[in-house]
């Protein structure tokens, strides 16, 4: 069926409820080894009632390290989709899920650290990916430490014990690695041994970014499981597919102070996955766009 495009007052996406979900029951596939599923698998079930089943036996590590030691393949969506392929052959599911995480600076301003999280669903009964995403802060701070008393200092700044610790000798990419430092006796145990394997007897400090070593990250995985089940319940209202969302997003909200189209935000375009059909809502929130944003009148 080709795609359609329906205006403001069109038919809008259904939702369904955990009860009515397509997924009630339905046993979903997740591998991990890093506690994911401890976030993940309450808010699917409560919002669209899957059963989320953890996968074991494959080392995702070898996908791609945070410690750099082994660099990912491909994009961080590639990643995400090819660990739910694995899950799904191995537990033999036709429903799968899996998560990628990435860590750069926010975009706002490049100041401040910043996790992106990708939590790919797939579904080889309909032939649909749907993909939930969340962002915000992250805890992935770092030091070169230079004494015992910098390293203390560092890890009370970063929250640890909460958040654990790496450690290597002289420098950001030394294959001597010391990963899961959980604890204050452990963690002057591993400075002491890597200050004596470093040649500067400087010690590479960071914060372990695997997700059930850092608490912050996992709040990032927990909300991207619920844009994932908010995606999942909206329903397109022609075909009753999962996932219908924002598949375009329409700039010209014009200015407040001259009229002019500007390049915020004036529709979004919603779409389905399966059978192309399109309802596109101009924005609620805001009629006008602040002068500031303007390029006449801010130019």
């Amino acid at each position: 069926m080709g795609a359609s495009v329906v205006s403001q007052n069109g038919p809008m996406a259904t939702h369904a409820s955990p009860s009515r979900s397509l997924y009630r029951g339905q046993r979903a596939a997740f591998l991990t080894q890093h506690g994911k599923e401890r976030v993940v698998a309450p808010v699917l079930e409560g919002s669209v009632g899957c059963l989320v089943e953890l996968v074991t036996g494959y080392d995702t590590d070898l996908l791609g390290t945070f410690t750099r030691d082994i660099p990912r393949a491909g994009t961080q969506i590639e990643a995400a989709r090819r660990k739910a392929r694995i899950g799904m052959e191995l537990s033999g599911l036709p429903v799968g899920l899996a998560s990628e995480g990435s860590f750069t600076v926010d975009p706002f301003a490049g100041m401040f650290p910043w996790n992106v999280e990708f939590l790919v669903f797939l579904d080889d009964l309909l032939g649909l990916e749907v993909v939930g995403m969340a962002q915000g802060r992250a805890n992935s701070a770092q030091i070169l430490a230079a004494g015992w008393e910098d390293a203390e200092r560092f890890a009370h700044a970063v929250r640890f014990p909460d958040h654990y610790l790496v450690l290597r000798p002289d420098h950001d990419s030394d294959t001597r690695i010391r990963k899961g430092i959980a604890d204050w006796s452990g963690f002057k145990v591993a400075y002491e041994e890597a200050a004596a394997q470093s040649s500067s007897g400087r010690v590479f400090v960071e914060v372990d970014l695997r997700a059930y070593a850092n608490p912050t990250r996992l709040v990032n995985i927990r909300l991207a499981a619920v844009d994932l089940g908010r995606r999942l319940s909206s329903l397109c209202p022609v075909c009753r597919t999962p996932g219908f969302w924002t598949v375009e997003v329409i700039a010209g909200l014009p200015c407040e102070a001259c009229g002019a189209p500007t390049r915020e935000r004036r529709a979004e375009v919603h779409g389905c996955l399966k059978c192309g059909h399109r309802v596109t809502r101009n924005r609620e929130d805001h009629a006008q766009a602040d002068p500031a944003c303007c390029d006449i009148c801010n130019p």
